[in-house]
């Protein structure tokens, strides 16, 4: 069996300083991967930087947001034929080490995408803020309710998924701001097996989505994007 090809993209905003070292991490973990860093209407040197590491890049005209840059990346991965895609933010959160034990876990559990959450093992290693840490709590419930599987970490963006699920990503159903909770319940009620695994993160440098004033606005988009997939009509894609 020959082995799959593997894209890791990095979505990535205003990262210069720190995105050429998520690169040559990815780099160090998965030598045979090819690394997209996807440039969200950066600034700065991101775009540079990420190609100076050895990164394939794409640079968008103007900031999108993060679903809209992950999406170019899965369009990408699908256009050029890989057979798994991963995903990896461009500030250094997260640790490129982990990445074997995912792809080990999407080959042997037969799962069709792999998070990575910093919750799961409960070593207490990552402390989010008390608003953060509620948000997370309402969500990682409410998506392990309509799993019915355990989620303990419904905002990972440190993923790892077969082609089929990037295909399913590339359709009008992938959202463009937030693509936390609801996308694990529109996997689930479209027929795909999700995983977690235990990983590390550190404390992201940049600033968060959920944080700050844009927390109410995010639980409140949220919420109505899970009330949304909620009312879709259930369909099956899996695919390998």
């Amino acid at each position: 069996m020959t082995d799959p090809q593997i894209l890791i993209v990095s979505p990535a905003n205003t990262a210069a300083g720190r995105v050429g070292r998520v690169v040559r991490d990815v780099t160090r973990a998965l030598p045979m991967a090819d690394v997209l860093v996807v440039d969200d209407g950066s600034a700065d040197r991101t775009a540079a930087e990420a190609s100076e590491a050895g990164a394939i890049t794409l640079s968008l005209p103007v900031n999108s947001g993060y679903g809209a840059t992950l999406q170019t990346g899965y369009k990408y991965g699908v256009r050029h034929h890989y057979d798994v895609i991963g995903q990896i933010d461009g500030d250094g959160q997260h640790q490129g080490e982990y990445l074997p034990v995912m792809l080990e876990a999407l080959r042997q559990a037969d799962a069709d995408l792999v998070v990575g959450s910093r919750f799961l093992d409960r070593d207490g290693h990552y402390r989010p803020s008390l608003a953060r840490q509620v948000g997370i709590g309402l969500f990682a419930r409410v998506a392990s309710v309509v799993t019915r599987q355990h989620i303990s970490d419904p905002t990972s963006g440190f993923q790892l998924m077969r082609i089929g699920v990037a295909r399913f990503f590339c359709s009008e159903v992938y959202p463009t701001d937030y693509p936390d909770a609801d996308i694990l319940i529109l996997l689930h009620r479209a027929g795909f097996k999700v995983l977690e695994v235990p990983v590390k993160m550190r404390p992201s440098s940049g600033k968060s989505m959920h944080s700050g004033h844009r927390s109410l606005y995010y639980v409140y988009k949220m919420t109505l994007s899970i009330l949304v997939t909620l009312l879709r009509p259930r369909s099956q894609h899996r695919a390998s």
